[in-house]
């Protein structure tokens, strides 16, 4: 039964007359009634009587009419919702982020659910290599991941972290000089967070201990930095966590950046390769306005 005879049919019983309808649907009237006889053709009988003073709904017009309604508003409301879409202002977006983008992730999205209140957004907490895997899967849209980055990947560079010490504010303070980190480290227990929670974050900081002869004396893990943190609030240990860590920071944990090359790293917003769908279209907008690029970085695509 198509949507155009149901129109018709419609137009006409809210009128009661087929000429007003012919002049509301735009047809011409031996249009109309074309229309009309069609899909009396496909239901069997007639649906309206037809006399001087219009057009009066028949016993199996009046049955058709409900339906017809609720099949014409249920068909609009699909070509809204398809258009909403479309344009990038309602669908679902599937996010991931790390321990680099733990502060940073969530703000975007929180900003782009104000803005797109249609939109369903989810929010996954993972490492890098898992993000890019659910990616390719299809089942992330876009995420917060470590480089460097192999090939096959649109990519917008943000700015990076850093390793950085956590430690109580009644502590000691670790030394300005990474080359005296050493020394300092020798005298703490540390904490970390497990190195299945967070490879690239483990990863770091084994390239740094290496670079600078440090052995951390490691008295417990933890299944998530919060907990890290936390410990360390309690006085249990010290912790390398990244710097951006100290906005979630209990107020007694003191965030010290490690200046040292071997501290640092880069992280970026990644999706598939080839042109991003309006969703996630919109969201690498809402990055940009955000001013998170790498510093001097365009602001573009850009893939290896």
């Amino acid at each position: 039964m198509e949507l155009v005879l149901l129109r018709a049919f419609l137009a006409v019983a809210g009128h009661g007359h087929y000429g007003r309808a012919a002049r509301t649907l735009n047809v011409t009237q031996p249009t109309l009634t074309k229309q009309i006889q069609s899909l009396e053709a496909q239901v069997g009988g007639r649906l309206f009587d037809r006399g001087r003073h219009g057009a009066v709904l028949t016993g199996l017009g009046a049955v058709l009419l409900p339906d017809a309604q609720a099949l014409l508003r249920q068909a609009d409301a699909l070509t809204r919702r398809m258009a909403s879409m479309a344009a990038g202002e309602a669908g679902r977006l599937a996010v991931g982020f790390g321990l680099s983008s733990i502060d940073l992730a969530p703000r975007i999205v929180a900003a782009f659910r104000r803005r797109h209140p249609d939109v369903h957004v989810t929010l996954d907490d993972m490492s890098s290599q898992a993000q890019l895997d659910r990616i390719d899967a299809g089942d992330l849209d876009v995420g917060f991941v470590r480089l460097p980055l192999e090939g096959g990947w649109g990519r917008l560079p943000l700015a990076g972290d850093r390793l950085a010490l956590a430690w109580a504010g009644h502590d000691d303070r670790p030394p300005h000089d990474s080359g005296d980190l050493a020394e300092w480290a020798a005298r703490h227990d540390f904490l970390q967070l497990a190195q299945e929670r967070g490879p690239g974050l483990a990863g770091q900081i084994s390239r740094l201990c290496t670079a600078v002869a440090v052995r951390p004396a490691v008295v417990q893990e933890a299944r998530d930095l919060q907990t890290v943190l936390a410990l360390v609030a309690a006085g249990a240990g010290v912790a390398f966590v990244p710097a951006s860590a100290r906005r979630i920071a209990p107020p007694s944990v003191v965030i010290t950046p490690v200046r040292h090359p071997a501290a640092a790293w880069q992280i970026a917003v990644v999706w598939k390769d080839g042109r991003p769908g309006p969703l996630t279209a919109g969201f690498l907008d809402l990055v940009r306005e955000h001013g998170l690029l790498e510093a001097g970085g365009s602001g573009g695509c850009v893939r290896p």
